[in-house]
């Protein structure tokens, strides 16, 4: 252990110091005003700022037309909006990015010619008038969204304020991407959208059809250490609006009973699971080792999603996503009654309308694996019926039509 200095102590003073002047509401006014000012700056023509789930991911549609744009659209200048917490992941891709919030990102983010995000951005972010926003969102919806939701459960806001911000995020949208005419449908509705909806499918899923072939496969499950002699389950569940530690950080129960399910399927599968990026809590697999294993921060789940021979989820909009690769599915809804009557509440009948047996309990889970492998991996009689309601528009080129459609 390295010797304890009056330099050292020094140095975390003056560091504390700052970081609670950092988090004063004083100078929190100050920086809100000054992007306000900069916002009249001139525009800098072509530079494009992206943005994934509040600068912690390299994913989704954002990454998918980014990926698009670096190679069919030199002359755009594309930088990356990047969490101060997640740099690592930035660099590692080699990507154009400046930290969020820093004074070099307020120049550029209050002079950009478009932003590019999919999730919403703060309210005292005032849109420059010549900007272009281009959201993205990062779901079909099968729960209520926005306006739809009778009563929010979400901690520090209520029902009305929440509703009201929401409106006053989706009047600043120029564009707003549909994966399909079901979503374009209660977007409009629920967001009170009323300018220009791409209808194109989701870029994010044109990689599920590029990319799903035996070698890309094989080379992802050696880059994150997945033996390749076993069937992979992916676990993805959605977070419970009435379950949180505070605003944005939101806690997990883990119904699975992992003991019955390595003693039942641990010789055949291993299981990977994936949280919701607002969930706050850490798994410990530890105990499980060579069979669970913890992808909650893998950089993008569209990795996951191709590594997969099945999907367990509950009422998450991944399913919508991984029905492209028409693969079967299981939905574990142990609290169905409690999130469809009073937290949130479905667009449609998701019981009788699931592309999936839908359980209860992990005993039930276990024979609904076992049965899907005793038929080859089939999907269920509904698929059909809504892989054509809801993926028909996804064949790869999702991210083409929205550049061709907003970069003009």
């Amino acid at each position: 252990m390295a010797p304890y200095t009056l330099r050292d102590a020094v140095k975390r003073k003056v560091r504390r110091g700052i970081g609670r002047v950092r988090k004063s509401k004083a100078l929190t006014a100050v920086y809100h005003r000054l992007f306000q000012t900069l916002s009249h700056l001139p525009q800098k023509k072509n530079l494009v700022m992206f943005e994934s789930f509040f600068g912690r991911q390299y994913s989704c549609n954002p990454r998918a037309i980014y990926e698009y744009m670096k190679d069919h659209c030199p002359e755009y200048q594309l930088v990356w909006s990047a969490n101060a917490n997640y740099i690592d992941l930035f660099e590692q891709h080699q990507l154009p990015y400046v930290k969020r919030f820093s004074l070099k990102w307020l120049m550029l983010m209050t002079r950009a010619n478009y932003w590019v995000t999919n999730v919403r951005l703060p309210l005292w972010m005032s849109k420059p008038k010549d900007t272009i926003y281009l959201q993205t969102w990062h779901g079909t919806p099968l729960k209520r969204l926005a306006m739809d939701i009778e009563e929010v459960h979400m901690p520090g806001i209520n029902t009305e304020k929440y509703k009201r911000d929401f409106l006053a995020e989706t009047a600043r949208w120029d564009y707003l991407i549909s994966p399909n005419a079901y979503s374009s449908e209660i977007f409009a509705r629920a967001f009170g959208f009323e300018n220009e909806m791409i209808e194109s499918g989701y870029p994010r899923n044109d990689f599920l059809y590029k990319s799903n072939n035996k070698e890309t496969i094989d080379a992802i499950k050696d880059r994150v250490g997945l033996p390749k002699d076993k069937k992979v389950i992916l676990y993805a569940p959605t977070w419970r609006d009435n379950q949180f530690y505070g605003k944005g950080r939101y806690r997990f129960e883990l119904d699975l009973d992992l003991q019955r399910m390595r003693e039942s399927l641990g010789e055949d599968y291993v299981l990977i699971m994936r949280m919701h990026y607002l969930i706050a809590d850490h798994l410990d697999l530890s105990e499980f080792e060579g069979f669970a294993y913890d992808f909650s921060h893998h950089e993008d789940i569209r990795e996951l999603y191709l590594i997969s021979d099945l999907l367990i989820t509950d009422y998450s909009s991944v399913f919508f996503d991984y029905a492209n690769l028409k693969r079967p599915m299981l939905f574990f809804t142990y609290d169905i009654e409690d999130y469809r009557d009073h937290l949130r509440g479905f667009y449609f009948d998701f019981e009788k309308k699931a592309p999936g047996p839908l359980v209860l309990t992990t005993d039930e889970l276990i024979q609904a694996v076992k049965k899907i492998a005793e038929s080859g991996f089939a999907v269920s009689d509904h698929f059909d019926e809504f892989y054509q309601k809801f993926c028909s528009l996804e064949t790869g080129h999702s991210a083409e039509k929205v550049v061709k459609s907003v970069f003009k």
